[in-house]
């Protein structure tokens, strides 16, 4: 493009406006690099810097619990026992290794142990459904409950798990504070009136919720099948997070400009209208940014709440592999960490993305 533009001035006689071209072009290339340093290599050498300060971290512990060991074996069992702790641990034998803070490529490796053991496990319930598909036919035609392979789920089952849980809970906080935050902020006197309710109940710990929903749908589904476990997590985790959904929408409600409502007057809108043609739209910025906090609330709640509730999920797989002790436990549970870090950024993008759609604002945070 450059050497076109010097190549048409020539022709026409401008010339002497080929030295500003060639400046100005690379003034833009040294832009367009400063940007692409900034937005490709930055990144990349904050990554490199992390698995180099994370390695170094994870050597520098492995070192102190393998100097541990070998002085625990030296002072209980005198230099025989320590020699041999030493040469066990320099080979590699998982019975003695140090369980401390494993390294990246130690993690790497449990996660293609995690997809392999999920790809065996599906290979199972496969099977399993095959050779029970008549069966369950034929308890179908009578009226009865099929079969369900009943073994151990794998951690991509759990993942689903925990977002079958996850939106289920945000679902509830969506029906319970939008329309709740919507009559707030039209009611100032009933805004004033539960103001208490709402500061009191909003910074309960999850905790403290889970316990009052298992006291409740514990009785109610004394004589029920449905899967309890399910109904407490979800509805503890959509009680823990719709405050912010409520509080915005309310806020949101309350601070539509005066002249939207005096529009609504003059075109004789009846409430319903004046609601969903007036009220929601100008509050939808407001009303989303609760959502999107509510949303990320309940992703963070649910880990605690599986993990309470023994119910399936990440929660309860972080804690059964703390409980379990292997020499890759550590591992399992960081990349546990790492795909719930994951998920939660993925599902705030997703919230940000449909504001956008749904607002027309430049919402960057």
């Amino acid at each position: 493009m450059k050497d076109r533009s010097i190549h048409i001035l020539n022709f026409v006689g401008l010339s002497f406006f080929e030295p500003a071209i060639r400046l100005a072009s690379g003034e833009e290339v040294k832009k367009n690099l400063i940007a692409l340093f900034k937005k490709v290599f930055l990144p990349i050498l904050s990554v490199g810097l992390f698995l180099i300060f994370w390695h170094s971290g994870a050597t520098y512990l492995y070192n102190i619990e393998k100097d541990a060991r070998i002085e625990k074996a030296l002072n209980d069992r005198g230099e025989v026992a320590a020699s041999e702790m030493k040469a066990c641990i320099e080979s590699g034998d998982i019975s003695c290794q140090p369980n401390t803070l494993p390294s990246p490529s130690q993690v790497w490796d449990a996660y293609k142990s995690l997809l392999a053991d999920h790809r065996a496990i599906s290979q199972k319930k496969a099977a399993f459904s095959e050779k029970i598909a008549t069966t369950n036919t034929q308890r179908e035609a009578q009226g009865l409950i099929p079969i369900k392979y009943t073994g151990r789920p794998s951690f991509v089952d759990q993942i689903l798990t925990s977002l079958k849980t996850v939106f289920a809970g945000f679902l509830l906080a969506f029906l319970i504070a939008v329309p709740i935050g919507i009559m707030l902020g039209l009611s100032p006197t009933l805004r004033s009136s539960v103001n208490w309710l709402i500061q009191i109940f909003k910074p309960v710990s999850p905790v403290v919720w889970l316990l009052l929903v298992f006291m409740i749908v514990k009785t109610l589904t004394r004589n029920s099948d449905s899967d309890s476990s399910f109904i407490i997590s979800f509805i503890s985790v959509g009680l823990c997070s719709m405050w912010a959904t409520l509080v915005n929408t309310s806020m949101g409600v309350s601070s539509v400009d005066k002249d939207y409502i005096n529009v609504a007057k003059v075109l004789q809108l009846n409430v319903g209208q004046k609601v969903f043609k007036i009220i929601l739209p100008s509050s939808f910025p407001l009303i989303f940014t609760g959502l999107r906090i509510t949303l990320s609330v309940a992703w963070m709640v649910l880990i605690a709440i599986e993990l309470l509730a023994q119910s399936p999920g990440l929660g309860s797989f972080v804690w059964e592999e703390f409980q379990n002790g292997a020499n890759d436990s550590n591992s399992k549970i960081i990349v546990a960490m790492f795909v719930i870090g994951i998920i939660g950024f993925l599902l705030d993008r997703i919230m940000l993305t449909i504001q956008k759609f749904v607002t027309f604002t430049e919402e960057t945070a």
